[in-house]
């Protein structure tokens, strides 16, 4: 077993490998940029070495200093998490030639598996089912627009060398084929720092399954079973759960030997995920993480093993903790990816100060994280804050100990996907274990985060901003009070409150809990009372429910009502509503970043939803859309250029609607 390790990573994955070093005695040395200089991982670490600048490119993609960080403590092995270098077979060559151990695969399997063509050529032999395709060396654009239509329409475009849903675009016709490929070749060269590209016949509606191995340097490799991560948008995983519901028994079998074979077709070291897509009774290799998975919890919480001790373990030359017939599973375990983005502007990153981080705690709850409270979540790098990870004895039970946890989740400070994950996890379609990968792109208005709040929100609010105004302590003396009483009839208060496009003027007395409203032309009479932190049971008319009551500040308020979510805010009364964004044709940058395209020019006309700009932020190509029909009167950027947040991109002249 190794004593010192180096974790060359940042964030909540960092974290979680010296929760588990911890755990078996192992020192940590953490490595960071300027910017994570105060981080968790920095705070949580043994010893610490700063590695250069805040971009990735300078500092967690530096091998030389990373491992003249691991000489410097005498770093017996190092783990690379996932993401950053984790994949990269030249890093692990310099590890080994620094007489360093990596906690991961060899170079060799890196290689192959990190190039999907190299991985399906390996594939095929060993029994792995492929989707049919074009893979070949021939990179040029004509040969593979005819290769696209050898395979016909819809088809993927994919990175060779990618992953993580970069460097992919669905093509529909021919037609589109080299726009897509252009674009889809300068994600991946950006990604990546590779352009080539890989063709499969696109399937519609295909499950995401993928089978979690194991294999040692002894000639043993094992699945620990598999994980459903069909809970997509734009190929970025949002749940994931395992086992995966609703899966033929005897297709799991088959899925899970080929992942195995496949393992053993490359030599396999360590932890990896074989990923499938599933049709119908058929499923197809879609390529192998040489690494741990951000999703790897869900498969500890149903087997009751650590996959990073496991990882460790095996690097150290020890044989596998347990055989195949020695691996079982319990119960149903889900993992929702809480995001810094905001899901009705695109979910467009954010990034911020956390004011606030009250994550939930409690039995089969889990949370892994790589930030607290005061910490910022930057411009630099992921925008995960954390992960929400719980248990049930079934899958129904697991859900609904998802949907109570998120209600008990609050973040102040950035915007957050909280909303959007607890409207998914409500859906009928998740509900029932029968969504598919694509699903969420086609339908988008199946999950609604942006919809009007019933009665009860409103009144909920209201009654907590009521109870806010009021003393803690109790007293006999009409004059202590602050319900606005006066001799002979309780006089009034007034709460002007706005949720969305709603905005609602309410009269109110009454006081400590007990009020009567005018809502909405509604006489209301209530109770709200507190069972718990920011958990409250709410009485109106003749039924009583919990509800969760998230205040940021004295004027906001997350209102979480039947495992769904608003977010509230209490204006002072007659201040006049703002006026919607976009509305006056200025285009302002969403968040840092960089110009990669200009789609207009000045004088251009342009149609409401046209795309104007293409910026690139937080690792994500983002489209700019016009807000209105107009006339581009200046751009205020050019290509290239790097952009603060709110900077003007460029204006547009409203169209004459008689014109």
């Amino acid at each position: 077993m190794f004593s010192k390790i180096l974790i060359a990573n940042r964030g909540e994955i960092a974290c979680r490998i010296i929760a588990t070093c911890r755990r078996l005695g192992i020192h940590t040395i953490a490595v960071y940029s300027e910017a994570d200089a105060g981080a968790r991982h920095v705070r949580l670490a043994d010893a610490a070495t700063c590695i250069g600048p805040a971009p990735a490119s300078a500092s967690y993609l530096k091998v030389e200093r990373i491992l003249a960080a691991a000489r410097e403590h005498g770093a017996e092995a190092i783990h690379p998490g996932y993401g950053f270098l984790s994949e990269n077979p030249d890093f692990a060559r310099a590890v080994e030639a620094a007489g360093i151990a990596l906690i991961g695969p060899s170079a060799q399997s890196m290689e192959i598996m990190g190039s999907k063509a190299a991985a399906k050529d390996r594939m095929a032999p060993a029994g792995v089912p492929l989707i049919p395709g074009y893979h070949g060396d021939d990179q040029n654009d004509e040969h593979l627009q005819a290769e696209a239509e050898r395979v016909g329409f819809p088809l993927m475009l994919k990175a060779a060398a990618g992953g993580g849903g970069k460097g992919m675009r669905v093509v529909r016709s021919a037609g589109e084929f080299g726009e897509a490929l252009a674009a889809a070749r300068r994600e991946a060269r950006s990604a990546f720092g590779d352009e080539r590209m890989i063709l499969e016949r696109y399937l519609a509606r295909p499950r995401h399954i993928e089978a979690q191995v194991f294999a040692d340097a002894h000639g043993n490799t094992v699945h620990l079973y598999e994980r459903d991560c069909s809970s997509q948008r734009r190929h970025q995983k949002i749940i994931e759960e395992a086992p995966a519901p609703n899966l033929d028994p005897a297709l799991r079998t088959e899925l899970l030997a080929a992942a195995v074979r496949a393992a053993q077709a490359v030599n396999y070291l360590g932890a990896g995920t074989v990923e499938f897509l599933v049709d119908g009774d058929d499923f197809y290799f879609l390529e192998m993480n040489t690494r741990l998975q951000v999703e790897h919890p869900v498969t500890e919480m149903i087997t009751g093993l650590d996959l990073v001790e496991w990882q460790i373990r095996v690097a150290a030359g020890e044989k596998l903790p347990r055989q195949q017939d020695q691996i079982s599973i319990q119960g149903h375990a889900m993992e929702a990816r809480i995001y810094a983005e905001d899901p009705d502007r695109g979910f467009v990153p954010s990034s911020g100060w956390i004011r606030a981080l009250n994550l939930p705690e409690g039995e089969q709850i889990r949370i892994d994280r790589g930030v607290d409270t005061g910490d910022t979540v930057s411009v630099h790098y992921d925008p995960m804050i954390a992960k929400l990870i719980v248990h049930g004895p079934d899958r129904e039970a697991c859900r609904a100990r998802l949907k109570r946890a998120l209600s008990a989740s609050f973040i102040a400070g950035p915007t957050t996907n909280l909303g959007f994950l607890q409207a998914l996890a409500a859906t009928e379609a998740f509900a029932s274990g029968r969504l598919d990968a694509g699903l969420l792109d086609r339908e988008p208005a199946l999950v609604q985060t942006h919809r009007e709040p019933p009665v009860e929100v409103v009144a909920a609010a209201a009654a907590y901003w009521l109870r806010a105004q009021e003393p803690d302590a109790p007293s006999p003396s009409p004059w202590a009070r602050c319900d606005g009483w006066r001799p002979g009839t309780p006089a009034s208060r007034w709460l002007d409150i706005e949720c969305g496009e709603l905005r609602t003027s309410i009269e109110a007395t009454g006081f400590a809990g007990d009020y009567k409203l005018m809502l909405a032309d509604q006489d209301l009479a209530l109770r709200l009372d507190p069972l718990g932190v920011s958990r409250f049971r709410l009485d109106l008319g003749d039924r009583n429910r919990p509800v969760w009551l998230h205040a940021d500040g004295e004027s906001r308020l997350d209102v979480c009502l039947d495992e769904l979510r608003w977010t509230l805010t209490r204006h002072a009364r007659f201040e006049a509503a703002q006026s919607s964004a976009g509305g006056d044709g200025r285009i302002l940058a969403p968040m840092p970043g960089r110009i990669l395209e200009i789609r207009v020019t000045e004088g251009a006309q342009v149609a409401e939803g046209e795309p104007v700009l293409v910026m690139e932020a937080m690792k994500m190509e983002l489209t700019i859309k016009a807000p209105i029909d107009g006339t581009v009167e200046g751009l205020a950027v050019e290509r290239g250029d790097l952009v603060e947040a709110d900077a003007l991109l460029l204006s547009l002249i409203e169209a004459d609607p008689e014109n």
